[in-house]
């Protein structure tokens, strides 16, 4: 069998390199001995027979609409995969199209899919920009990546990713990043972020595995290459003041599933 992650919109979602996340999933996927393949779709012609994973990248406020309009299209298979338990991850603007709605600056609403719980609303102090850390929600896994957004996310304060240990995550003074519903994770980690944090990733993988009936385990290479990313965090969460002593190296499984975060 092969497991099958797709893209959605990466020619308007990947202005952080986001789309990517899906490239991540299927190469540990394939040093673990197992099959998978990414499939970039643009609108509902793309879509193949069976999805597994779904990836939506971070956008331009410029392809908002675009972006919205073409999601409406999937509106009923996002909200089934949803439902079914297929791990998605959306970071940056894909987050905020799958919320309930975006206010822009200049008091316009767009309508969001209603995905996830939330909004997104325009900073009152402006963009915020800079390193990211946040101690994942039922783990002791920090989380790494780099923030980039001009809104706000409030109204899903019940169900947050983790807590902020240093930036500013869904809203300056928040404390909270992200948001989370069953296997559904939005995110302003940038990175992209299964790059810079393994765990989460086979956490993914191993959602999708277990739903297609396999056995995830990671593979030798992929342990090469977490050593190399738990480097690259231990050097982000130094730059950012985080006590690297409460890191769980990548290698390591965190107890917790997204299911619980």
């Amino acid at each position: 069998m092969t497991l099958t992650i797709a893209t959605l919109l990466p020619s308007l979602q990947n202005t952080n390199g986001d789309a990517e996340n899906a490239a991540v999933l299927a190469q540990r996927a394939t040093w673990a001995g197992l099959d998978a393949r990414v499939v970039a779709v643009e609108s509902r012609d793309d879509l193949p027979d069976h999805v597994d994973a779904v990836v939506i990248g971070s956008g331009t406020d410029a392809a908002l609409e675009a972006a919205r309009t073409r999601l409406l299209e999937l509106h009923d298979e996002l909200r089934r995969w949803g439902t079914e338990g297929v791990p998605i991850l959306a970071v940056g603007t894909g987050w905020e199209l799958l919320s309930w709605g975006i206010e822009l600056p200049d008091g316009t609403n767009i309508e969001g899919l209603g995905i996830l719980p939330g909004r997104a609303v325009p900073h009152r102090e402006g963009r915020i920009t800079g390193d990211l850390v946040v101690a994942e929600r039922g783990s002791r896994e920090l989380l790494v990546g780099f923030e980039n957004h001009a809104r706000a996310y409030v109204g899903a304060e019940g169900s947050p990713l983790g807590r902020v240990r240093s930036g500013q995550g869904n809203a300056q003074g928040s404390g909270q990043e992200g948001v989370v519903m069953g296997e559904v994770i939005g995110t302003h980690l940038h990175g992209p972020v299964l790059a810079k944090n393994p765990v989460l990733a086979d956490r993914m993988l191993r959602a999708m595995a277990e739903r297609a009936g396999l056995d995830y385990s990671p593979g030798e290479q992929t342990l090469v290459v977490d050593g190399y990313a738990d480097d690259a965090r231990r050097a982000h969460l130094a730059a950012a003041g985080v006590d690297t002593e409460s890191v769980v190296a990548s290698s390591v499984v965190a107890p917790s599933s997204a299911n619980e975060a």
